[in-house]
């Protein structure tokens, strides 16, 4: 399964899932399913989505879970 951060990078610019998909070239419904995790996506839509958030693709997709916000939020920085 792929995770990712999608509906937080999406909610944090003021996005729809139809204006992200208008701007990578895909259905509206593809972002969706790549938001619940039902969906991979491919190299070129992983980069494509990575570019218009202007964040390396590591940030916006995981193999494992990402740590929750709060958790992260509350560590001190290094």
């Amino acid at each position: 399964m792929v995770h990712n951060r999608l509906s937080v990078f999406r909610a944090e610019r003021g996005l729809s899932r139809k204006d992200i998909a208008e701007k990578v070239g895909v259905n509206p419904q593809t972002i969706g399913y790549l938001e619940r995790g039902d969906y991979a996506p491919s190299v070129e839509l992983a980069l494509k989505l990575s570019a218009l958030f202007e964040v390396p693709v590591e940030q916006l997709f995981s193999l494992k879970p990402f740590a929750p916000l709060s958790k992260i939020l509350r560590e001190p920085e290094s």
